[in-house]
Parts: structure tokens; sequence; C-alpha cells
């Protein structure tokens, strides 16, 4: 028998069966990954989270444990603003802001699914998922009753959705910022007393430029701006 020529035989075969059986194989491995829970990655990025935030949150006089947040997005500035307040308390104060790290579609509104446009409106935090694809992410509950009642006048009728707030650095029109940065407001999102907290998500900050933009194919942008504009005014 000339075992010479068998293995590779066999080398072969083995290989061909993993090509074949390659997406079985990586589900079967996939089953065995534990998944993780809120509870869990805040157990295991608490202690850099809080080292990162320590200072920001103090010269604010806020304290974790007790403590409201808002998220403000602004798509030319390509940032996140987040803010935060004690319960009962009506002033916003900004605690730290961070940078887009992607960015897709162009100023205006999410009107379809597939548009790849990141939503413009106000919004509010839907839920955390701690097994993101992208490290770990927020939920904005796009489409909201705004959204559904100017599709409805459009005939509009397939919106998208699964709009989030997330790591890592790629984007199909959700809002990308790395993962050690969300790591840091998901962190805060599991302690704010507002459980679904305010997301505004605005073409520009019209606290500095209230020059609203023009969008094409759409009749009510300045009903929509103006909103978002109101309720900016509570975080000068």
């Amino acid at each position: 028998m000339n075992f010479k020529m068998i293995i590779p035989t066999v080398l072969l075969i083995l290989l061909f069966a993993v090509l074949l059986n390659k997406n079985k194989i990586i589900n079967a491995f996939s089953k065995t990954k534990k998944e993780e829970t809120i509870e869990s990655v805040i157990k295991k990025t608490k202690k850099r989270t809080e080292k990162s935030l320590k200072e920001c949150l103090e010269k604010n006089n806020f304290d974790a444990e007790n403590i409201e947040i808002a998220i403000l997005a602004f798509k030319t500035e390509q940032i996140l603003e987040l803010y935060g307040r004690a319960p009962k308390n009506k002033d916003w104060k900004l605690i730290k802001t961070y940078n887009f790290t992607n960015f897709s579609g162009v100023l205006g509104p999410k009107l379809k699914n597939g548009d790849k446009q990141i939503p413009e409106g106000v919004y509010q935090m839907e839920y955390l998922n701690p097994n993101s694809k992208y490290h770990l992410s927020i939920k904005v509950n796009y489409p909201n009753s705004f959204d559904r009642e100017k599709a409805k006048l459009d005939g509009r009728t397939d919106l998208g959705g699964d709009i989030m707030i997330h790591g890592k650095d790629v984007t199909i029109g959700c809002i990308p910022i790395g993962d050690k940065n969300i790591e840091e407001v998901f962190y805060l999102a599991t302690k704010a007393k507002n459980k679904n907290f305010p997301i505004l998500i605005a073409p520009n900050d019209f606290r500095k430029n209230n020059n609203f933009p023009s969008i094409s194919n759409i009749s009510w942008e300045k009903e929509l701006y103006l909103k978002v504009e109101e309720k900016l005014k509570e975080f000068n």
C-alpha cells in the first residue's frame, strides 16, 4: 500500500468536508459561545469606564448612581454629546463629547428601508443590547410617531428600523462611536434613572446655526426641524 499517496488524498477529503460544512462548524462554535447580559458586560467594563468617566462626572457634581442622561447627535459635526442631570433638576450639563467613527447617508431624515440614512428627530432609548455585532449598542426608537405620520402622508410603507448607537467604525445608517466610547455611554445608560432617556438627532447643531437644510422629496422638513430646535433649547 502506498501511504505517500493515501495521506494527501485523505487530507484533501478532510479539507473538502470542512469547506462543505463551514457554516455548520461556525454555527456550532457560535452556539457554544456564552451570551452576554447587561450585568456581565458592566462587570467586565466597570473598572475602566468608571475611571475614564470619573473626572467628567465629578466636575459636574454628578453621582453615577443617581443620574438622568440624554444624548444629542449632530450629523454635520459628526459628534455625539452625552448630557446628565440629577433627577428632579431641570438643568442639563454636558458630560462628554464623542466623535462618530464613521458616517453614512446625507443630511435629511431617514425615509425608507435601505436608504443608509441616519434618522433625524426627537427619539428615545428603546433598549440596550449587550450582544451587538458592533460590541455594544443602544437602540433608538425609530420610527417614532412623527416618522409614521409623515410616512402615511407621503404614501411610504417600509420605513426600516434597527437604528443603533454602537461601537466599531462601520455603519449603514446607525451612529458608531468606537468600542471604548460606547462602553462609557452604555455604562451610564444602565445607571440612568430615566430609562427611556431622550436621543436627539439633528442635521446640525441648531443652537449654533439655525439655518435649516432644504431637503428634496419632502415638504415637512421645517416642521421636523422646529421640533428638534425646540427640544435642543433644554440643553443650552
